[in-house]
């Protein structure tokens, strides 16, 4: 694979060679660290030094650059340090770099220093701010908006999620000469100081950071995605997008209802079936759901079991509004199989024991559903909604408790028949649960798309009920919960249970909503899941959907919109990146910039993700036409080679952003 963006200076004096990789000075800090995973996530090389390690590369003219067939090479696009000088006053480390960035041009970022004229910024004594930083609303300034943070709409909150704990501290200062504020904060006496800037003095350009962060935190998240357009001037390998799309699982089926004298679901395990009533959309929830989405432009995939609905039908009286409306409305929605009637796909469970085990045979060895059943428990479900004029892709699957696949600690390996079941119907992409089984992998033929779930539960139709389970699971023992949350290491206690009359719109959808929205402005593309249960009674979905939606417009311009990509995109995204940071942890990528002409070379087959400025051509045999596609001011794609020259050409603009000069 090969990537050209061919110079527009003809006649230039030469340009040097710059490569696309940026070094990071590590000294062990969280916002270092922050920065590093960023550019993990999104693709950008990257080589760390640790200043804590013994026998460490020195930092010097060698390390820095030399010269390849004539050519001046710089091996670093940028530099990421954790201070404005970690090497010490007169160090020759800080002299090298201090050199090598006059020399070629290159940038460098601050991860975390204090406000002072070395930086370009007054003391804090001299009209700014020291100290803690939670619930500020910080601002981009009209220069941020106008360079590299012009993705945002403006406001910047630094988080302020528990007033028990100090989260955030900082340093605001006033500008000096030669420094240009992208995001400030408003001070007392008036006026405002910079938390972020740019620096330019001595023929170089810092990026100036002045409030301490960690890679999870919503302040760096917003904030991450300009740093790293503003190091590399726009021009770099990996690319990003704010993803958001939600499943609805059980679309046509029932869902148990949560008993609030027994704290248990019945039907469950160890909680005894007694009729009690099950929760299920009704066909005024159904209008709701496509009258909601036209509302909040987002569409939802509907996660179907035909067969399931088919029983409902014929237990009552052979007529079901819901199947009418849905099917009336389903040109509205995206489908995906969810299997026909909802069934345990794994092994035969057990249930004389809690929690239950796999049954064994006779020999000792497990049961588990057949191929055949498997096989057609997809098949007819497919069929079912072809039949009623679903449009479907046959290569998504949802099975029903993410069934099939390995279930710790009761099921620790997959069903052996279900690879072949699903190479039998075509399936390539299978859904499976984040919280227990993150990463992507093979199925048979198929790959596995990781789903977050979110924390609005499938046994419950009311808030009140929301409301109590929730203390039940999240309420210590003393309080009258389960006490689950004081032996689980994973968990934490409430302080108290929540009010039932507030606690769900109090409590449960902002923190679920401010969940969900930290994986959307992380860069993942993993899809969140609900159930249909949630869109009945008292429709508990969409405060927590509406809450992130109405979250992100507030935080991001209209160049950034949430991109909904199905089951099929996600996964074949996943494995994208997966084959992409195979290829750079294996020295299989190279990449470099001389003048305006870049060069991108990789191992056949593998895609590389590349991010440029707008008006970004790509030269065609005949031609030319955009590359990539717009998002968030720059444009970007995963681009491949031109066959059979295994080569793709591309023209920077002549006009190029702020931040990219």
């Amino acid at each position: 694979m090969v990537a050209v963006v061919p110079s527009a200076g003809a006649g230039a004096a030469p340009a040097p060679r710059i490569d696309l990789r940026v070094l990071v000075v590590n000294d062990g800090g969280a916002s270092v660290g922050a920065i590093a995973a960023e550019l993990k996530a999104t693709g950008v090389p990257y080589t760390v030094v640790d200043l804590h390690e013994p026998g460490r590369p020195v930092i010097n003219e060698a390390f820095l650059g030399d010269t390849l067939n004539g050519t001046p090479r710089a091996k670093y696009q940028g530099v990421v340090l954790p201070n404005a000088d970690p090497f010490g006053a007169g160090s020759a480390e800080g002299a090298a770099l201090t050199a090598y960035e006059r020399t070629f041009g290159i940038r460098q970022v601050d991860a975390y220093t204090w406000a002072h004229p070395g930086v370009g910024l007054d003391h804090t004594s001299d009209g700014g701010y020291a100290g803690p930083l939670d619930g500020v609303e910080a601002a981009v300034t009209p220069a941020g908006r106008a360079g590299p943070f012009g993705y945002l709409d403006g406001q910047v909150q630094f988080e302020d999620n528990s007033p028990a704990i100090g989260e955030s501290y900082g340093y605001a200062g006033r500008p000096r000469a030669g420094y240009t504020s992208y995001l400030d904060m408003p001070v007392e006496g008036g006026g405002r100081a910079s938390l972020v800037g740019e620096y330019t003095h001595d023929g170089r350009s810092e990026l100036v950071v002045t409030f301490a962060y960690n890679h999870r935190q919503r302040q760096f998240r917003l904030l991450a995605r300009g740093v790293v357009e503003w190091l590399t001037r726009g021009v770099h390998l990996g690319q990003s997008r704010n993803y958001f799309s939600v499943h609805v699982d059980d679309i046509f089926a029932p869902d148990s209802r949560w008993d609030t004298e027994r704290n248990c679901t019945p039907g469950g395990f160890g909680c005894a079936s007694d009729g009690a009533p099950t929760i299920r959309m009704n066909a005024a929830d159904a209008r709701y759901a496509a009258q909601w989405q036209q509302s909040s432009g987002l569409t939802l995939d509907m996660v179907y079991n035909g067969g399931s609905g088919e029983v409902w039908k014929r237990q009552n009286g052979g007529s079901d509004p819901l199947t009418t409306q849905l099917l009336a409305d389903r040109a509205e929605y995206r489908w995906v199989n969810h299997t026909y009637t909802h069934p345990f796909l794994g092994c035969v469970q057990d249930t004389s024991t809690v929690p239950w085990q796999c049954a064994k045979d006779a020999a000792g060895a497990t049961r588990w559903m057949s191929r055949a059943d498997i096989s057609a428990q997809i098949r007819d479900n497919h069929d079912w909604g072809v039949g009623k004029g679903l449009t479907l892709d046959s290569t998504e699957l949802v099975t029903g408790e993410h069934s099939g696949l390995r279930t710790l600690p009761h099921q620790p390996v997959d069903n052996p028949n279900l690879g072949p079941a699903l190479d039998d119907n075509g399936v390539r992409w299978i859904a499976g649960d984040n919280s227990r089984d993150p990463g992507q992998r093979a199925v048979g033929q198929a790959s596995t798309v990781p789903r977050h779930p979110m924390n609005v539960f499938y046994n419950v139709g009311t808030a009140a009920e929301m409301v109590d389970e929730y203390n039940w699971i999240y309420s210590s023992a003393a309080d009258g919960g389960s006490g689950v949350c004081e032996t689980n290491p994973g968990s934490t206690c409430l302080a108290a249970p929540l009010d039932p009359a507030t606690g769900y719109a109090t409590h449960i959808v902002p923190k679920e909503a401010r969940t969900a929205l930290g994986h959307v402005i992380a860069n993942d593309p993993r899809p969140h899941y609900v159930h249909q249960s949630n869109l009945a009674e008292d429709r508990l979905l969409y405060p927590v959907v509406d809450r992130v939606l109405a979250d992100y417009r507030g935080l991001f311009a209209d160049n950034a919109p949430l991109v909904t990509p199905r089951q099929r995109d996600v996964g074949r995204e996943l494995a994208r990146r997966a084959a992409w940071d195979k290829a750079l942890a294996a020295g299989q990528v190279t990449a470099y910039r001389v003048g305006t002409t870049v060069t991108v070379k990789g191992p056949p087959g593998v895609a590389a993700p590349l991010t440029v400025p707008e008006g970004t051509r790509r030269q065609l045999r005949l031609g030319a036409d955009k590359f990539g596609s717009a998002y968030a001011g720059s444009r970007s794609a995963w681009t491949g080679p031109d066959t059979p020259r295994r080569a793709a050409t591309l023209k920077l603009p002549t006009a190029r952003p702020r931040h990219a000069l």
